[in-house]
């Protein structure tokens, strides 16, 4: 396998801790967005879709998204389970990772990308360009607020987001709180729960990746 993975970008980020805390070594390619790396034909040629993460199977098939690289690897090195073990844990872990989804990355990537100078004429990834809508930068900085709010209710006194042991929906809310610095955001001082599970998570070694 080969993974193309983006150093300083969120999403191979999430990819990038997921497999590392599978304990797998993958041959691993950076492509740097910053300097539209993932434009090129050379890359094209690998996901026309022109975003990252993207991961080449041994049989030359190619997964392009973090939901779809998980789902693979999860499967064929089902140790430790990051997805869960249990119908009710499966289910548990996919309905949080749905609404740090939809109401945090997706705020947050409305918020950036429609107000990061850098991404002028690219507020969408893709191949594609589409101005930025400064509307729409507005809007997601609230609903980024709101989500920041309201992760201390969402840990509450369990030991991880979802239940009692590490899962892909820590590594989707840690990544999104790092994430958030970018705006200068962060949890509030008064979040007891959120703070102690941050600290916690963010001290793995594959939360240095």
């Amino acid at each position: 396998m080969k993974f193309y993975d983006c150093s300083t970008a969120p999403s191979p980020r999430r990819a990038r801790i997921f497999i590392a805390e599978k304990g797998l070594e993958i041959e691993t390619v950076d492509i740097s967005i910053a300097d539209g790396a993932q434009l090129s034909d050379e890359f094209r040629a690998i996901n026309p879709g022109c975003t990252l993460p993207a991961l080449v199977l041994d049989d030359g098939a190619v997964l392009v998204t973090t939901a779809g690289i998980w789902a693979y690897l999860e499967d064929a090195h089902p140790n430790p389970p990051l997805m869960g073990a249990t119908a009710d844990e499966k289910g548990r872990i996919a309905d949080v990772r749905y609404l740090i989804e939809a109401n945090g990355f997706a705020a947050m990537a409305e918020a950036l990308r429609n107000s990061t100078p850098r991404m002028k004429g690219r507020a969408l990834p893709g191949p594609d360009d589409y101005e930025q809508i400064s509307e729409l930068a507005d809007r997601g900085k609230v609903r980024v607020q709101r989500f920041m709010d309201r992760v201390d209710a969402m840990i509450g006194d369990k030991a991880f987001v979802a239940g009692g042991s590490y899962t892909v929906a820590d590594i989707d809310l840690m990544i999104l709180i790092d994430f958030a610095k970018w705006l200068k955001m962060g949890l509030p001082e008064d979040a007891p729960n959120a703070r102690r599970w941050y600290e916690a998570v963010s001290s793995r070694p594959s939360a240095k990746l």
